[in-house]
């Protein structure tokens, strides 16, 4: 097909658009991507058109079949997309005027480019909640099969990447978990607010035909009807708070992807991330770089500046519509893109994992992780918690001293530091009478995981 050469948008300019010009303002390089949306805002304006008697019936099933070809042709690639019509929606119509004439131009009707561009963009960025829930699901479920496997495997927990207090791997993934509901959370609220619909604000006014925005939103399974036309076309307020989502999910996926990067080192060696999320070097072949997660790590500054480049853009904006709404898209898009690829390959990748326990276990033994347990323990015995905490900071002296762990102090050893210490002391400083005792709810412990994990699939049943 050839698209039509005049701009549809021309008539009152007296000269040409200068040819850079023309290509520096058209946006239809990137927001053809709306082209489904567009169309699909289009039938239901066209219906509801004809429902108050603006459109016959004839005119309307003309212009419903000629979106729908448009549709076939872009679909199948047939579609010549011109950038002399600037945008995905005056290409959608210069090609619907080609093909059923005059009837083609009685579209326009009651819209205007502003409140059709703000419901193409509702609509699609609603269209793209689904996916990006599903993946983050994906996610959520993939990092519960790896707790409840790891419920009982043993790893030091850190405070200033100091060995501090022994956990268990499972509990350190339901902690990733836990940060992942709270962003299912917030994409559902955020949700709430895409879902309303502008069209009908024509371009900032309203319009003065009979229309029926109650009947459009129906058609396009808006919830609510934006109610001031002004802000209508100019909020942009959906797309900031989609990308303010979007950043605190990548920065929590940034963390994830730091401890696994410093998990995977040789120095650690707590997990293996798996062939296939690694790559070589090209000069040390004994490398195995955990480029997955470090690009995950990056690619959370990308969505960052997407965030600051869209309040940036709203910040001096009077309203109502201005041109410079047209650069929202691409960070838009943008930063959809990186987060559905980011929480698919990090849903893979956590299916794939290897959990290196035994390097864990000697892990926490190297770090005196049981300290608290034994000032606990002394606490319990009636010693005054400052107290306690000056008898442990003697016992893992002697112990750094002696290259010796605390669980391997004998007995006599031990009391030499304090007399309430007795012979039930060992069942606090192994590592995993350590875990067993924090039984409670959102504790370590072994049975408190796989009761979270249990009550962690039913939520997401």
């Amino acid at each position: 097909m050839t698209a039509p050469s005049k701009k549809l948008s021309s008539a009152r300019l007296t000269q040409p658009t200068n040819a850079f010009v023309e290509e520096f303002t058209a946006s239809v390089q990137f927001d053809q991507r709306l082209f489904r949306q567009d169309i699909a805002g289009s039938i239901a304006h066209a219906t509801m058109l004809a429902s108050v008697d603006i459109l016959s019936d004839q005119e309307r099933d003309q212009i419903i079949n000629g979106l729908k070809t448009i549709l076939t042709e872009i679909e199948e690639g047939n579609f010549e997309w011109s950038i002399a019509q600037e945008d995905v929606h005056m290409n959608i119509e210069a090609r619907l005027i080609a093909l059923i004439g005059e009837v083609g131009k009685k579209l326009h009707t009651g819209r205007s480019r502003n409140d059709q561009v703000a419901t193409d963009v509702r609509l699609y960025l609603r269209d793209m909640v689904t996916p990006i829930a599903s993946e983050l699901k994906r996610l959520q479920m993939a990092l519960l099969d790896v707790a409840e496997r790891e419920a009982e495997t043993i790893l030091p927990g850190f405070t200033h990447l100091q060995t501090a207090q022994p956990v268990t791997f499972g509990h350190h993934m339901m902690a990733w978990y836990e940060m992942l509901v709270r962003d299912a959370e917030r994409l559902t609220d955020c949700g709430k607010r895409i879902n309303s619909l502008p069209l009908g604000a024509a371009a900032l006014a309203g319009t003065t035909f009979a229309i029926d925005r109650k009947m459009t939103a129906e058609l396009l399974g808006f919830e609510r009807i934006c109610q001031n036309s002004l802000d209508a076309v100019s909020d942009r307020d959906f797309v900031i708070e989609f990308n303010s989502f979007a950043s605190l999910l990548m920065m929590h996926l940034s963390r994830f992807s730091e401890e696994l990067i410093i998990w995977s080192s040789a120095q650690f060696d707590f997990v293996d991330l798996g062939d296939a999320f690694c790559t070589g070097s090209s000069i040390m072949p004994q490398k195995k770089n955990p480029d997955v997660p470090e690009l995950i790590r990056g690619k959370t500054s990308r969505v960052y500046g997407n965030l600051f480049n869209l309040l940036t853009l709203m910040k001096n904006q009077p309203l109502a519509y201005n041109k410079d709404n047209q650069e929202d898209k691409e960070p838009l898009f943008d930063t959809i893109d990186t987060l559905l690829g980011s929480l698919r390959v990090y849903a893979d990748m956590m299916a794939a994992i290897t959990v290196k326990a035994d390097n864990m276990r000697q892990a926490a033994l190297r770090g005196y992780a049981t300290a608290t347990d034994l000032a606990d323990y002394l606490v319990r015995k009636g010693v005054a918690f400052r107290d306690a905490h000056e008898v442990v900071g003697l016992a893992v002296a002697f112990g750094i001293e002696h290259n010796k762990d605390l669980s391997e102090l004998s007995l006599e050893e031990l009391q030499n530091f304090s007399a309430q210490i007795s012979a039930d002391v060992f069942d606090v400083l192994t590592l995993e009478g350590s875990v067993a005792a924090r039984d409670h709810l959102g504790g370590t412990a072994p049975k408190q995981v796989k009761l979270a994990v249990a009550r962690a699939r039913q939520s997401l049943s």
